[in-house]
């Protein structure tokens, strides 16, 4: 009787499958499926779902009404057929694409059953059976043009000046506006991909830069800022690299959990049939977009369109507004490609400044796929290759070459910075802005380059403990005297220690400069010759250790010693990230301040004093390795700047001290080794990490040890190797390693609580550290007769078993560029005379 009933049971239960219906909605345009389609069975009150192909299972009632609709398609009514499988097709309501506007909505977002979620799964899974490095071999070239302009222009404060007002065109964000072209650069570039062996080359083809850039001799740095900041955007890597940061892509790996999306529409653009997916961060104050993308209703899934738009809720700083608009066609061979790429930006640096637009235009065609190149051609590990006339093409080039048209304003770019550079005052505002921004003063006329430059300027007064007021005048020639020959010198006078100082830096590069001698690449070799007074710790300094702001220390520096140094140095790197150093340099340095050099084996004198030593001569050989990828630089008239903070970088120093080598008192054998590398953790910002060993191997005094990286200012950079609240020279060592681990968090936290969030504060998080260790044979205490060692100075002690440990909490991007860091001592707190605290400031403009 059991086994009947659970028969009967099982019967009843299975009399519904018997009874249903399958079938498919299709698009009546293309007969492609369409997803998520909503189906309502009338006269039973039932709701059934497609799925993500338009496919549908219901109960089985024929003659009965049913009702199916899909966002961007007609409605219709249709009874329900006695067939088993059927289809029903839907009408599209075609539309042309307009501008979007995306606005948050107030129903509780899910991604569970949310049909839009479901498409972009499919679009993420798909996006790679489209990418071009599965092919063996492919080129196009590419030209863009950047442009940056200042935006809203009052034409009635200059009507008196024809010229300016003949340069001032309608903005390309609002017609309603005014702007005036600044500067203009383009590029034609070819781009060649092999994948086996893997090679990929951008060769550059020209290049042509016009604008008030040209007014300054490192003007070039305009555009290689404009580049670097707005970068060629890829949506199908998982993060696209603009202002700096890697925002996540609407269709990368993190879109899911990063975006919120909504299909909005159904539209036909360029005549093929596509949803219209709207899409914004989950908080729209982290960095991401907000916008729409166009996806094709077939198989294939692919985005035909995509508009980016930076929030203006973001924690973007300094941009008002930005927008990037794509679109992608399909090649004979199926491959979908960018073809054409739109930037838009509303910049604003300062309160007082005026605002400024920059745009980026790029076209991308003349696709190959069949190597026909010299095998030449791709021989190397360079990133990028110049034509030797890339920078020289004529009117004719560009004539064929520019695949749009220049504005009124930016082909008359030339005329304008001439009549500019006529206009009254315009020397004295010129001087008087170089030496602020570029902190030198140019010697040569308005208009012409630069042969011999003095400064920097804020080196010219400095102080420190022996000398007082430190008085100084530099100078250095540039490339426009010769591209290959470079002279830099400095003479300085200490006005409490009535010395003199000098400085000399002779420079042959051995390849061609534009500038100055520091540009990637460097090739050269420079002669120094040197007299002049520092402390231990400036070898640490990033900036000059003149510089007005260094004289203020947060504690008193007064072991500091004289030094004559003769040195030799070949520098050479690589155009795709290695680079080889090596040098000779005969060093006299002699002790002064506080600073002294008392042998462990010296023989007391009548008053019992031990006669010190006056001096140390040393005769190092040191060799250098060095490797950074793809690292970028910007170059000002001090120096170059890296951009590219991505690029992990690993060196190896090792130096030697010859005894009895043009005078040498000691045998040393100094190693260090380092790497650097930034951890990006998606919307919760990045990590910089460092960690640096060295090891002294020999025997020697302690001038010649480790000294541990120590930074005395209350103004640090944020991303230093120093520590910030160690004494100078507090530990010695013959072995350290040092650790750092410094955590940007981007606003992650501050965002999310009411009005501080307004504010746009950013948090900072940091931890350094070092373990050091000092062998016997270096320990002075265990050798009271060794002729070699010197006593340690009266501040310095020898570490434990324990690590040196500081702790850093700080918040950045107050007033958008100042940031103040709360440093707290962790470990050896019971030393005399330390800070177990203290309060830092740093300046960094960001976005």
């Amino acid at each position: 009787m059991k086994r009947i009933i659970l028969l009967v049971l099982l019967t009843i239960a299975f009399i519904p499958v018997w009874a249903q219906a399958t079938g498919k909605v299709t698009d009546k345009s293309d007969g492609l499926g369409v997803p998520y389609a909503n189906i309502y069975l009338k006269d039973i009150k039932m709701n059934v779902s497609c799925d993500a192909e338009g496919n549908f299972t219901l109960p089985k009632n024929p003659g009965k009404k049913m009702i199916i609709s899909s966002v961007g398609y007609e409605k219709r009514t249709i009874d329900i057929p006695a067939d088993s499988y059927f289809e029903v097709t839907l009408k599209s309501q075609e539309t042309g694409l307009q501008g979007v506007t995306v606005k948050g909505r107030r129903a509780r977002y899910r991604k569970k059953d949310n049909p839009a979620v479901a498409l972009m799964r499919r679009v993420i899974e798909h996006k790679k059976t489209s990418h071009l490095e599965l092919l063996p071999f492919y080129e196009f070239t590419k030209y863009q043009k950047i442009t940056l302009s200042q935006d809203n222009v009052d034409t009635i404060k200059h009507k008196r000046k024809p010229w300016y007002i003949e340069h001032i065109e309608k903005s390309p964000i609002d017609s309603s506006r005014l702007i005036l072209p600044l500067t203009v650069d383009e590029t034609v570039t070819k781009h060649i991909y092999r994948k086996s062996p893997h090679r990929e080359l951008d060769i550059l083809d020209g290049q042509r830069s016009a604008g008030v850039n040209k007014i300054f001799q490192t003007g070039e740095m305009v555009n290689v800022m404009l580049k670097e900041i707005f970068q060629d955007v890829n949506i199908y890597d998982d993060y696209v690299r603009v202002l700096q940061y890697p925002f996540p892509s609407p269709i990368g790996r993190t879109a899911i959990s990063f975006y919120h999306f909504y299909i909005q529409d159904s539209v036909v653009y360029k005549g093929d049939s596509c949803w219209q997916v709207l899409f914004y961060p989950a908080n729209q104050q982290d960095f991401g977009f907000k916008g729409q993308l166009l996806i094709t209703k077939d198989s294939a899934v692919q985005v035909k369109y995509c508009e980016l738009v930076i929030p203006k809720k973001s924690d973007v700083n300094f941009v008002d507004n930005m927008n990037v608009v794509q679109s992608f066609a399909k090649l004979p061979n199926g491959m979908w490609v960018l073809d054409r790429d739109e930037m838009t930006a509303e910049m604003k640096l300062l309160a007082f400044a005026p605002k400024l637009v920059v745009t980026r235009k790029t076209t991308i065609g003349d696709y190959t796929f069949t190597d026909e190149n010299p095998p030449r051609l791709l021989r190397g590990r360079a990133p990028t290759k110049e034509m030797p006339s890339a920078r020289i093409r004529g009117d004719e080039y560009w004539e064929t070459a520019r695949t749009m048209p220049l504005t009124k304003g930016e082909s008359n770019m030339d005329y304008f910075v001439y009549r500019l550079t006529k206009s009254k005052n315009f020397g004295w505002a010129q001087l008087v802005l170089k030496m602020f921004a570029e902190n030198f003063v140019e010697t040569s006329k308005p208009g012409h380059r630069s042969k011999f430059d003095v400064g920097p300027v804020n080196t010219i007064v400095s102080h420190n403990f022996v000398d007082g007021y430190r008085l100084r005048l530099s100078g250095r020639t540039m490339a426009a005297l010769n591209p290959h020959f470079f002279l830099k010198g400095f003479g300085a006078y200490g006005t409490d220690s009535h010395k003199w100082y000098y400085g000399t830096e002779l420079t042959w590069s051995f390849n061609k400069k534009e500038n100055s001698p520091f540009e990637f690449p460097v090739r050269s070799l420079t002669l120094y010759d040197t007299y002049d007074l520092m402390s231990p710790s400036d070898k640490y300094l990033l900036n000059n250790k003149d510089n007005i702001f260094e004289s203020f220390r947060t504690q008193s520096v007064r072991q500091m010693y004289y030094y004559s140094s003769h040195k030799l140095e070949f520098n050479y790197e690589t155009e795709w990230g290695l680079s080889y150093k090596a040098s000779v340099n005969i060093e006299n340095d002699r002790p002064t301040g506080d600073l002294h050099f008392i042998p462990v084996a010296g023989i007391p004198d009548a008053q019992g004093n031990i006669p010190e030593v006056t001096r140390i001569h040393t005769s190092e050989f040191s060799a250098t390795i060095g490797y950074c990828p793809n690292q970028s630089y910007i170059n000002t008239k001090q120096r170059r700047y890296p951009t590219n903070f991505d690029s992990p970088e690993f060196s190896i120093t090792h130096t030697m001290g010859v005894k009895g080598f043009l005078g040498g008192d000691y045998n040393s054998n100094m190693t260090e080794v380092s790497a650097y590398k930034r951890q990006w953790l998606g919307s919760w910002g990045y990590i910089n990490m460092h960690v640096i060993g060295r090891a002294q191997w020999n025997k020697v005094p302690f001038p010649l040890l480790c000294m541990p990286p120590v930074s005395l200012n209350y103004f640090t950079d944020v991303n230093d190797v120093t520590f910030n609240l160690m004494r100078n020279m507090e530990f010695l060592n013959d072995r350290y390693v040092y650790w750092s681990a410094l955590w940007d968090l981007n606003g992650k936290l501050f965002n999310r609580i009411p009005l501080i969030k307004k504010l746009k504060w950013r948090e900072f998080i940091g931890v350094k550290g070092m373990w050091g260790h000092l062998t016997d044979k270096n320990n002075p205490t265990l050798h009271p007769d060794d002729p070699v060692l010197f006593q340690l100075p009266a501040s310095s002690h020898i570490m434990s078993n324990q690590p040196y440990w500081e702790g850093i909490v700080g918040v950045h991007n107050i007033f958008k560029f100042f940031g103040v860091d709360y440093v707290r001592r962790l470990t050896y707190k019971n030393l005399p005379d330390v800070d177990k605290w203290g309060i830092r400031f740093n300046f960094m403009m960001t976005f």
